[in-house]
C-alpha cells in the first residue's frame, strides 16, 4: 500500500544513524537520453562509496525493477538497462560495508525475480495497514500540533476508518485544521 510508512521509516533509519541518505525515485531514474539511467546508478554508489556510511534509497523501485519482457518495441530498453546496473553494484556489494540498500514498492509482486533474490535484497518488511492502536496514535501525532479538544475519543475516531493508510490519516487531520480554520 502506499502511505504506509515506507519513505517515512527509511528517513527514520537514516537520521538515527547519521548516515548520508541518498534517496532516488524509480521513475526519475529512467532518463530519455541512452544509459543516463545506468551512469545515474554507478555515480550514485560511487559517491556513497566516500561517505563514512551512506542509505540508498530506491522508492518506487517498480519503475525500474519490474520483472524484463521484450514487447518488440525497445521503448523499455533503458528501464532494463537501469534495473541492471542496480543488479551489477548489488553484485560487488560488501552487505556488512558502510553502504546500505533499502527499496520500497508499492508492487512487490511486479519485481524481476533477478532484483529480489537472496544476496541481493536479504530482507523484505512488509509494511500493511495500520491496526486500530496505531490509527490511534498516528491521529494523536498529526492532532498534536493542533489545538484539538481534549476528550477527543481517538479509539471511536480510529474505528471509523479501519483501511486507511497514515498518511491519509494525516490528510484527515490537516483537512480538519483547515475547515476549523475557516469556520
Amino acid at each position: 500500500h502506499g502511505g504506509t510508512g515506507k519513505t517515512l521509516c527509511a528517513r527514520a533509519v537514516a537520521n538515527r544513524t547519521d548516515a548520508c541518505f541518498i534517496r532516488v525515485i524509480g521513475s526519475e531514474l529512467v532518463q530519455k537520453y541512452v544509459g543516463e539511467g545506468a551512469r545515474m546508478v554507478r555515480e550514485m554508489f560511487q559517491m556513497a562509496r566516500t561517505k563514512k556510511a551512506c542509505i540508498i534509497f530506491f522508492d518506487e523501485v517498480d519503475a525500474i525493477g519490474g520483472a524484463r519482457f521484450d514487447d518488440g518495441a525497445g521503448g523499455d530498453n533503458e528501464v532494463q538497462r537501469t534495473m541492471l546496473e542496480i543488479v551489477n553494484q548489488l553484485d560487488g556489494f560488501d552487505s556488512r560495508g558502510n553502504i546500505k540498500v533499502l527499496m520500497a514498492t508499492n508492487r512487490p509482486d511486479t519485481l524481476d525475480p533477478a532484483l529480489v533474490r537472496p544476496g541481493r535484497i536479504d530482507r523484505k518488511i512488509e509494511f500493511g495497514l495500520p491496526k486500530l492502536e496505531g490509527r490511534a496514535k498516528i491521529f494523536k501525532i498529526h492532532a498534536s500540533k493542533m489545538n484539538v479538544d481534549r476528550n477527543i475519543r481517538w479509539d471511536l475516531l480510529s474505528r471509523l476508518c479501519p483501511n486507511c493508510t497514515g498518511a491519509e490519516i494525516r490528510s484527515v487531520c490537516t483537512e480538519a485544521g483547515m475547515y476549523a480554520i475557516r469556520a
